[in-house]
């Protein structure tokens, strides 16, 4: 079957038209960053005494500060640094970065989800990199001064928690062909590592934080660590609820499924094998791509099951 013509700015148009999460994650994105390049302009136009400091004031306010007695004195910074950017190349790479991973998260994965993954990995990479710098003695001289913003730690969630629930999940690129994105989620772990001692240590370490906070999500989907957490008053346990669909009223009121019998349990996994069969068959002609979402969803989760 032909497939249509890739058309950028067509799709480009349907992208911002739907209305994901993903979406919304990055119109907020782009939406703050052209609220501080107007302001950075306005500054400069108007001739404001030292525009520079002017604007470096507004970043400050949104960017999350390193010192504990900066934070208490503006703790919104903790949300609003995920979505802060200054530099055109900063937010470009960032939001390439969530629309690739963002789209392979939803097609396993829900906006909720997705969501929840953002936000809790930004406030990870937040309490990584202020841990950092009031532990390590290294940044001690400079923990004043000291700021970070971007989306980057939240979008280490996404890339971690989808490389890690999907592995073998593989994207071509330039130079190094099919590759895995579980590979590409590790080396870009481990670069972060690498690069601590470089120029930007309080982005790469938020980095790593963010990563930890998508691995730990995605562990957290496994049966065995669900059940881990049964007690619904536990903060783990109401963030697990986060990213669980909540059932209905008349669901949870249901009375308990009568025992099966040999035969019924013997016909219902017959009737599972014939689909995995059939989507085997669906993949040997056109592909995994050609599987639809449940379609994934199912064989992913039966997989689980032998």
């Amino acid at each position: 079957m032909n497939q249509p013509p890739f058309n950028p700015i067509s799709d480009a148009r349907n992208f911002f038209r739907s209305k994901s999460a993903l979406t919304y994650l990055v119109i907020i994105n782009i939406s703050v960053w052209i609220f501080i390049q107007i302001f950075r302009v306005l500054a400069f136009l108007f001739d404001t005494p030292d525009s520079s400091s002017a604007f470096s004031s507004v970043v400050d306010h949104l960017a999350v500060p390193a010192s504990f007695s900066l934070l208490i004195q503006q703790p919104w910074t903790l949300f609003t640094y995920m979505f802060l950017h200054v530099g055109i190349w900063h937010i470009l790479f960032n939001m390439l970065w969530l629309f690739w991973f963002g789209r392979i998260f939803l097609e396993y994965l829900t906006e909720k989800q997705m969501f929840w993954v953002y936000i809790l990995g930004g406030l990870a990479g937040a309490v990584a990199y202020i841990t950092a710098y009031n532990v390590f003695p290294v940044f001690g001289p400079t923990i004043l001064n000291s700021y970070t913003l971007g989306a980057s730690a939240s979008v280490m969630a996404i890339v971690t928690a989808i490389a890690f629930y999907v592995p073998n999940y593989t994207l071509y690129l330039l130079f190094f062909g099919r590759v895995k994105i579980i590979y590409i989620a590790i080396a870009l772990f481990v670069l972060d590592f690498f690069t601590i001692p470089g120029g930007n240590a309080g982005g790469q370490i938020a980095h790593i934080g963010g990563a930890l906070l998508g691995y730990l999500f995605i562990k957290s989907l496994k049966p065995s660590a669900i059940s881990s957490y049964k007690d619904r008053s536990s903060l783990m346990g109401w963030i697990l609820r986060m990213f669980t669909t909540r059932k209905s009223h008349s669901n949870s009121s249901r009375t308990p499924r009568r025992p099966v019998t040999d035969e019924e349990f013997n016909r219902q996994k017959a009737q599972q094998q014939k689909r995995i069969d059939t989507i085997l068959d669906k993949i040997s002609k056109g592909g995994y791509d050609s599987l639809t979402r449940e379609e994934k969803e199912f064989l992913f989760k039966s997989s689980g099951k032998y």
